[in-house]
């Protein structure tokens, strides 16, 4: 998979808010109410990247969660990254 240039990240992540760019890769956080909902919003999460076979790096601390999505066999940011981080929207979007 194609390694994007940071013009081509800079224009895709205009479609994502609260989604940045840094230290070759893509980031967001979230805030639940608890815990609980947190870590069933990661369940989700992880079955999807499971499923896509492109897994995200993460932290989860209470009710926070922070994700960073780079592709590693290309050393940045390509359009896998992209994929996921709209199924991530995606979900997040149905548990409201």
């Amino acid at each position: 998979m194609k390694k994007l240039n940071e013009e081509e990240i800079q224009e895709k992540l205009k479609e994502f808010d609260g989604w940045t760019y840094a230290k070759q890769a893509i980031h967001t956080s979230f805030q639940f109410e608890n815990f609980k909902e947190a870590f069933t919003v990661m369940t989700r999460i992880a079955f999807e990247a499971e499923a896509q076979q492109h897994h995200p790096n993460w932290g989860n601390v209470y009710n926070q969660l922070e994700i960073s999505l780079s592709t590693h066999d290309a050393d940045g940011v390509t359009e896998k990254d992209f994929k996921l981080a709209r199924a991530i929207e995606n979900i997040i979007e149905a548990t409201n």
